[in-house]
C-alpha cells in the first residue's frame, strides 16, 4: 500500500473537518504508537504538549520543554504516521513572532494541524496556570501563524479555556479568532451541552474538545451536531505505557514483598518530581522588589 505524504494526511484532516462526523483521538507520542493508532483505524491522533514533556524530559507541564525538542519529537512521529496527527503547540513558545517559527518547524515536522492557545505560559509565580492572554494579543498570534503557514492545507485551531470566563467573554473571544482567519476553535473546560450550545452557535468553524472523558459530554451524535468534529479525551495510551513499564521492571528485578498498586497517575507524580520545580520556583521566582 502506498505512503500517504504528509500533504495527503492534511488533506484527509481537512475532511474529517468537512464532515458531520464527531472523531475521538488517539494518543501518539513516538513512532510505534503512530503505528499502532493507524492500524487500529483510528481516523487521527494527537501530540500533547503534557506527554512530550513527559516522554523528553520526565518533567511535569511546567512548559519546560523548548520548541526544537518538541519538533523534534513530532518529527520522529511525522515520519512514519500514517494518520493525520494534531500537535499541541501550546502557546506558540512565546509571542507572535515565535508562534512563526513554531509554525515552521511543525509544519516541515509534517503535522496535520496544531493548536495555538491563549494560555499565559509560562505562568507567572504566584499566579493559576489558566490565567490568558489578552485577546488582541491572540488574534495577534493566529494572524501570525497564518502568515507563517505555507501549506494551506495544514490546519491552525485557535484553543482556550472555555471553564474561566464568563459565556459572553468566551463567546467574544472564539469570534475573534475565528475572523482572524483561524481553522477551527479548540476548547477545554466545557461543561456540558448547555454550555457548549451557548458557545457553538455563535461560531462557524468546526470545534475541538478537550473533554479529558467528561460524563456530561458522552454523546457523539449530540456533539456533532454542535459542530465538534474532534475530541480530545486524555492520554490513557501513555499514562498505561508507563504503568506498565514500571510493573514489567518490578517483575524483572523480582521485587514480589509487595504487589505494585501504584496507579499510572501516582508513579507520574513520583518520577516527574514537581515538588522540587515546585521548590525551586519559590526560590528562584519569588522576587520581592
Amino acid at each position: 500500500m502506498p505512503r500517504l505524504s504528509h500533504q495527503d494526511l492534511r488533506r484527509s484532516f481537512r475532511q474529517l473537518l468537512a464532515s458531520q462526523t464527531c472523531y475521538h483521538t488517539a494518543s501518539v507520542f513516538d513512532p510505534m504508537s503512530a503505528r499502532i493508532a493507524a492500524d487500529l483505524g483510528f481516523e487521527v491522533g494527537i501530540l500533547g504538549g503534557s506527554v512530550a514533556s513527559l516522554q523528553v524530559l520526565g518533567a511535569p507541564d511546567f512548559a519546560l520543554i523548548t520548541l526544537s525538542e518538541f519538533a523534534e519529537q513530532a518529527t520522529r512521529i511525522g515520519r512514519v504516521a500514517q494518520l493525520p496527527f494534531i500537535a499541541d503547540a501550546d502557546h506558540g513558545y512565546g509571542n507572535a513572532l515565535n508562534v512563526m517559527r513554531t509554525i515552521i518547524e511543525l509544519e516541515r515536522a509534517g503535522v496535520a494541524a496544531l493548536t495555538i492557545e491563549d494560555t499565559l505560559l509560562p505562568a507567572q509565580f504566584g499566579r493559576k496556570s489558566t490565567d490568558l492572554i489578552g485577546v488582541a494579543e491572540g488574534v495577534g498570534k493566529i494572524r501570525a501563524a497564518l502568515e507563517a503557514r505555507v501549506d494551506p492545507e495544514m490546519a491552525i485551531i485557535a484553543r482556550t479555556n472555555a471553564g474561566i470566563l464568563p459565556v459572553q467573554e468566551i463567546i467574544s473571544r472564539t469570534q475573534q479568532y475565528e475572523r482572524a482567519g483561524a481553522d477551527g476553535i479548540c476548547m477545554v473546560g466545557v461543561q456540558d451541552f448547555d454550555h457548549l450550545e451557548k458557545i457553538s452557535e455563535n461560531l462557524t468553524v468546526p470545534l475541538m474538545l478537550v473533554t479529558y472523558g467528561n460524563p456530561l459530554l458522552r454523546d457523539d451524535k449530540r456533539l456533532a451536531e454542535l459542530g465538534v468534529r474532534v475530541t480530545i479525551d486524555g492520554h490513557g495510551a501513555y499514562f498505561a505505557a508507563i504503568k506498565a513499564t514500571y510493573d514489567s521492571l518490578r517483575e524483572q528485578r523480582q521485587i514480589f514483598t509487595q504487589a505494585s498498586d501504584l496507579s499510572a497517575t501516582e508513579l507520574t507524580h513520583t518520577y516527574t518530581q514537581p515538588e522540587e520545580y515546585i521548590r525551586w520556583a519559590e526560590e528562584y521566582m519569588s522576587v520581592k522588589e
